[in-house]
């Protein structure tokens, strides 16, 4: 038997299941609470099963209304990522670009390719979230970002198609009158029993630190960790201990005074460029896609340009 639920009917549940009172839910969805309640009943009616107990102060979910609202939460939920895509496409036809990345990319992949792009729509809104990986990837997919350059780490995830951008190579920060400020390169194994400053765990730079730690038997003697690559450079050049950084974040460390010395076996960085599947792209994020993946890129230490 056909459903015949409407989405106003599908949000009135997941809204009343959410608030708990009728009063509370109208006001959350805006609308009238005699209207939030004819939904309320429709959908009962329609699906020929009790959703919710009323009583004098609350509404409770019955066991039917508590399998129906987490159907009807996915697929609102689904209905509302697509329209972000839809509401993103238009915005991009328009003279908007909302791009997601990691912080150190943002400040020191994204500039020249931005400002070339400028040249080419002078009016364009362009709007750059810079955020943690997990959360760039999450952008994309949730439809708030047109496309993003971040790390790749692992299997793409579902949903996205990605085109490689670059590797960066990792280093050995260093004040410069550590004993190895003069060395060319030293190997992974030579961080054992060494202090080091480390990023969060929940950066895209850490795990791949860990792991080549681990996979060189290199166990430090103790570590300082801190978020941001500030913080990072900032105590190491206090004497902290040392830093393992990738060639992307290099520039943002010319404040500190540091020496960086290639590490080996090299260990890199994947850096990709995302879109999601479900999102075409505009004439604009187009455009800036050809700039980012054309041929004149700017050379950096550590960096190795790909496609």
């Amino acid at each position: 038997m056909p459903i015949d639920l409407a989405l106003h009917h599908l949000r009135a549940i997941v809204a009343l299941a959410d608030h708990g009172t009728f009063t509370a839910a109208a006001a959350a969805l805006q609308v009238a609470q005699s209207s939030l309640s004819r939904s309320i009943q429709e959908s009962e009616r329609r699906l020929r099963v009790p959703l919710f107990l009323r009583t004098t102060r609350r509404v409770t979910l019955t066991p039917d209304g508590e399998a129906i609202v987490a159907v009807a939460r996915s697929l609102v939920a689904n209905v509302d990522t697509g329209l972000e895509h839809m509401a993103g496409y238009l915005a991009g036809t328009r003279g908007s670009l909302r791009i997601a990345t990691l912080p150190s990319l943002a400040a020191t992949l994204l500039p020249p390719f931005l400002l070339a792009l400028r040249s080419s729509y002078p009016t364009m809104h362009i709007h750059v979230a810079d955020s943690l990986n997990e959360q760039v990837w999450a952008a994309v997919g949730k439809g708030r970002a047109d496309v993003a350059i971040t790390a790749l780490s692992g299997p793409v995830p579902r949903g996205y198609e990605i085109r490689p951008l670059a590797e960066d190579d990792f280093f050995v920060a260093v004040p410069g009158t550590h004993p190895w400020a003069g060395e060319p390169k030293l190997r992974w194994s030579q961080l054992a029993d060494v202090p080091l400053v480390s990023f969060s765990p929940a950066s895209s730079i850490q795990p791949l630190v860990r792991q080549a730690l681990d996979n060189h038997r290199a166990i430090p003697e103790e570590e300082v960790a801190a978020q941001n690559i500030g913080a990072v450079g900032g105590l190491v050049a206090g004497g902290l201990g040392l830093g393992v950084v990738p060639g992307f974040v290099l520039p943002l460390l010319d404040f500190a005074g540091l020496t960086f010395i290639p590490l080996r076996p090299r260990v890199s960085r994947k850096i990709v460029l995302v879109r999601s599947r479900d999102r075409p792209l505009t004439p604009v994020a187009h455009a800036w896609v050809d700039i980012v993946t054309g041929p004149h890129r700017p050379d950096l230490r550590g960096v190795r340009w790909q496609g």
